[in-house]
């Protein structure tokens, strides 16, 4: 009789996690890249190719380093309703013009980089074009071109047997102390799940920052080896999955 193949962590972790940051900003150069250093914790970097350019020596530093550089379009389109998103809005878009934001991103980071982002982050969480009867998904872009796609589906996980990685769920960090962070993590190890977070900024507080200290005391909990939890890219953590969901096929059909 076959038995099914229980999905396992590797490392006998009890969770995996993953923390991307958006943007490209400088904070994340100046401000987070040593704290994350510090704990040997390797993050992914969406990069809005504007910031991108203006710090490319530092940004290479960032991929010999370790960490992961994913696509987050050239324009960065989001929903007319942001007032600075309405020089390039999704209702606008259709699919090829998507898809040549998605060709125009990857170019420029393997052109200033020298690598070829595998992951992507939608710009605002969004993951449509046009409006009304035009609307259309772009996830299915997402999935041909890429590994994984990263969303933003308010504090839940990612089941690694059965998510979406097209369109993964992904928890913000900005603004949140340690101890609320804390909780969702153990909440992902408590279920064996996949923690997906993402931030904007590194200082002190403000608009879309995670504060230097909260970032400090997230990264020492997680590379605490008493926890247990398996800490990687978004990149590594995708590719773990798509391997063990393969091999659970094969056992499947001996």
């Amino acid at each position: 009789m076959n038995e099914k193949k229980r999905f396992e962590w590797p490392y006998g972790a009890r969770a995996a996690v993953s923390v991307s940051f958006d943007d490209a900003r400088q904070s994340q150069l100046d401000v987070g890249l040593a704290i994350l250093n510090r704990h040997n914790v390797h993050a992914t970097f969406y990069m809005h190719v504007e910031g991108m350019w203006r710090r490319q020596e530092d940004w290479r530093r960032v991929v010999e380093q370790g960490h992961e550089i994913g696509n987050h379009t050239v324009a960065h389109p989001c929903s007319f309703n942001f007032p600075w998103s309405r020089l390039h809005p999704l209702e606008e878009y259709n699919l090829d013009m998507m898809e040549d934001e998605i060709y125009g991103s990857n170019h420029q980071i393997q052109s200033c980089l020298g690598v070829k982002p595998v992951t992507f982050a939608y710009p605002c969480g969004q993951t449509f074009v046009g409006k009304g009867e035009d609307t259309k998904s772009y996830i299915p872009l997402i999935s041909r071109y890429f590994l994984a796609g990263r969303g933003v589906m308010g504090d839940c996980f990612n089941e690694p047997a059965r998510c979406d990685l097209a369109n993964l769920a992904s928890i913000g960090l900005d603004k949140r102390s340690f101890e609320t962070i804390r909780t969702l993590a153990e909440n992902a190890a408590a279920s064996g799940e996949w923690a997906v977070f993402h931030a904007h900024d590194v200082g002190e507080n403000g608009f879309q920052t995670i504060n230097r200290e909260e970032l400090e005391k997230l990264c020492a909990f997680l590379k605490d080896a008493k926890n247990k939890f398996w800490v990687d890219t978004v990149a590594a953590v995708a590719g773990w999955i798509q391997d063990e969901r393969r091999s659970a096929m094969d056992f499947a059909r001996i």
